[in-house]
């Protein structure tokens, strides 16, 4: 499980790689959460906006790793086109059933995540996605 979770945009991938050490900053728009697996998350929010199966996105190589240690330390990874697009595209009330969708999911698992905070996780970033997409930039993960 994490600690630290930040959504943020970046030009590129390397530009996002930068931040593996001491994550995004002011240098780069963000959202900070915790306390969730984000790599499990973007996937899952995936198959559930974009209909697509797991074993699809497992076999793309999803989510895609931008900068990584291989002592279990930070994390650096894209949030796929697919995902962006859905997320981009969807209105809030499909935002709103994916996140009580999500809660399921996490809970089946016997991970507890709070809907109004699964809301506004999804919610704020659909938003940066499309604050994103407007300056044809990227969206990571960074993972602490």
């Amino acid at each position: 499980m994490s600690i630290i979770v930040k959504f943020f945009v970046a030009p590129d991938d390397t530009s996002a790689a930068l931040v593996l050490h001491t994550g995004p900053g002011r240098a780069f728009e963000s959202l900070s959460f915790g306390n969730f697996d984000p790599e499990d998350a973007v996937v899952e929010w995936e198959c559930l906006l974009a209909g697509v199966s797991l074993e699809e996105l497992v076999e793309a190589g999803e989510p895609r790793i931008v900068a990584g240690e291989d002592d279990g330390g930070c994390v650096v990874f894209a949030i796929s086109p697919g995902l962006s697009t859905a997320l981009a595209d969807a209105e809030r009330s499909r935002l709103r059933d994916v996140a009580a969708s999500w809660v399921q999911l996490r809970a089946e698992d016997g991970e507890i995540i709070d809907t109004e905070i699964a809301d506004a996780i999804v919610g704020d970033l659909a938003a940066l996605v499309t604050s994103a997409r407007r300056w044809s930039q990227g969206v990571y993960c960074w993972v602490a």
